[in-house]
């Protein structure tokens, strides 16, 4: 966690018991697929104990998880064996010590060991990048050595102005995608679904993984956004822009029901926005005031 990051008592967070609860409810409400994400998830004991439970619920279809990659070979074979069915590893730059920078940490060769040990385990991996300008622009094109020697797909992300998003300045991902095409001209745009999310992807010839691109400021793919987010302390957002939700912990915790839970998540969920409105001034006093680390980023 960034180091600055108010510290939250074990007692505000939700437990495993409220986390399964809901995502039962969100189940029965259609929702069949879920992402463990953070802060780093494989820091909160009983993370891998979740995994395997969600994925023996009714009606679940994946459980994947966003992750930083530090502990992932300590935890691999064990993330293999509760069917987690794929990962994310968000790593900006192959330079050490501009990742030693950015994290904090210098394990830069931990996070790959571990990334290319569970993709060998058949476990699809892919790789998340945010490009900054004058920070990483210029090894960009370097970080598609992973996907064109192994069979993972690396993905560029546009910055969002949220926390530590707002001291960055970003890279469009338009603009990239122009760029890695002209470079390896040899190639095909995937028509396939290779996820669920709003990514669009280029398969240049030799590869063996695809480059994906996610212009989510550029782009604005909000007509096809199809994610809600649940944060540790039981906090319900529709949308990464907007500050506002439902907390389903304090409605539970203050005695609510379980058929008044489920009534107030599908209340929520039918009130997300039409659009975000980063990059511009609209709904300013609405905006999301909270880090990425404390919302599920």
């Amino acid at each position: 966690m960034p180091c600055d990051v108010p510290w939250i008592d074990h007692e505000q967070i939700l437990s495993y018991e409220e986390i399964l609860e809901i995502c039962q409810i969100a189940v029965e409400l259609g929702i069949d697929r879920f992402k463990i994400t953070g802060g780093e998830p494989l820091v909160r004991k009983g993370c891998l104990d979740l995994i395997r439970t969600l994925k023996q619920m009714p009606g679940v279809k994946q459980v994947t998880m966003t992750t930083n990659g530090v502990l992932l070979r300590q935890y691999a074979d064990e993330l293999a064996e509760a069917g987690v069915n794929g990962i994310n590893v968000s790593l900006d730059t192959l330079n050490r010590e501009r990742f030693a920078f950015l994290t904090g940490k210098d394990a830069l060769e931990q996070v790959l060991d571990g990334l290319y040990y569970l993709q060998k385990l058949g476990i699809k991996m892919k790789v998340n990048c945010v490009p900054l300008k004058g920070f990483n622009e210029d090894g960009l094109l370097q970080m598609l050595e992973i996907c064109r020697d192994h069979p993972i797909d690396v993905r560029f992300i546009e910055v969002m102005p949220i926390g530590y998003g707002k001291e960055y300045a970003g890279i469009s991902v338009v603009n990239l995608e122009q760029e890695i095409r002209e470079a390896y001209p040899d190639g095909e745009t995937v028509v396939r679904r290779l996820g669920n999310g709003p990514a669009r992807y280029y398969h240049p010839s030799a590869f063996l993984g695809s480059v994906g691109f996610i212009d989510a400021i550029h782009g604005k793919f909000c007509g096809d956004c199809n994610r809600i987010r649940l944060t540790s302390e039981g906090f319900l957002k529709t949308c990464l822009y907007y500050g506002h939700g439902s907390s389903l912990r304090d409605y539970r915790r203050g005695g609510g029901s379980r058929e008044g839970l489920k009534n107030l998540m599908q209340q929520t969920i039918f009130q997300k926005p039409k659009e975000h409105h980063f990059g511009s001034q609209s709904a300013e006093d609405e905006k999301e005031l909270r880090k990425m680390s404390q919302i599920g980023g």
